[in-house]
């Protein structure tokens, strides 16, 4: 961790504070996973509602990241990213991915079994493996201070990427984590896993159009707005494959 990151969040510079800070993130993650398995033993019928209340629970402590950037830049001013940071991200994120994990142990039948269980199960190998993949090169690509939107509090501080993945696709990390959390469903193989994998895509659109989008729009204006039109935000075309694989292999 480097970078501009560390001049905002200069307490992430000390060994003790990062370890406080993964603990924070951990906490928030374990107590998610706790909640949920409390609900899984309790009430196995309301499983699918426990999952989504935790993915809304998230989603909503997370967002406010973006919709109270203009009150914390007034209020906080150098400290305002460090502080919604610590309030918001660190805390919020982990909800989500906690219910993305949950994937892999829903309760239930299975209702993928029988020849089609290989196949699924290559399926889901190849989604983890490009998902993998993305998160890689998204990390060496793009860095940390833009993967932790430091941008959206200090635009000017912003680094523009030059890549080719952003031909192929919008959100490439996004995409990493849709191929993961599907990946489970398939895995694990119940109705409500493979409905929470194959909404993911919905919800991080909405995400997308509500949170991230609505800012990048307001900085960068209609060449915004005509790129998300022209590129897609998760899947490459059929006719990008190739160009998403050489990215994924070389990173150009």
């Amino acid at each position: 961790m480097k970078g501009k990151l560390l001049a905002h969040v200069p307490e992430l510079r000390s060994p003790s504070r990062r370890v406080i800070a993964a603990s924070i993130a951990a906490g928030s993650f374990a107590a998610a996973t706790a909640a949920m398995m409390v609900v899984d033993q309790t009430w196995p019928a309301w499983t699918p509602l426990g999952q989504i209340a935790t993915v809304l629970l998230g989603f909503l402590f997370t967002a406010q990241f973006s919709w109270r950037r203009r009150e914390y830049r007034a209020t906080y001013g150098p400290l305002s990213y460090r502080n919604a940071f610590l309030h918001f991200i660190l805390p919020g994120l982990p909800l989500m991915f906690a219910a993305i994990a949950h994937n892999l142990y829903l309760p239930g039948a299975r209702v993928v079994t029988g020849w089609v269980t290989p196949l699924v199960s290559l399926l889901g190998l190849y989604l983890v493996i490009t998902g993998a993949g993305l998160y890689v090169r998204a990390y060496l690509t793009f860095g940390m201070d833009n993967l932790a939107m430091l941008y959206v509090y200090f635009p000017d501080e912003g680094r523009m990427v030059q890549s080719s993945i952003y031909s192929l696709l919008r959100h490439p990390a996004y995409s990493g984590v849709i191929r993961t959390g599907l990946a489970f469903g398939l895995w694990r193989g119940t109705w409500f896993s493979l409905a929470f994998g194959l909404f993911m895509p919905i919800g991080l659109t909405l995400w997308l159009r509500l949170v991230e989008e609505p800012e990048l729009i307001e900085r960068f204006g209609e060449s915004y707005a005509e790129y998300r039109r022209k590129v897609p935000a998760f899947w490459p075309r059929l006719r990008d494959i190739g160009a998403f694989w050489r990215f994924l292999i070389t990173g150009q």
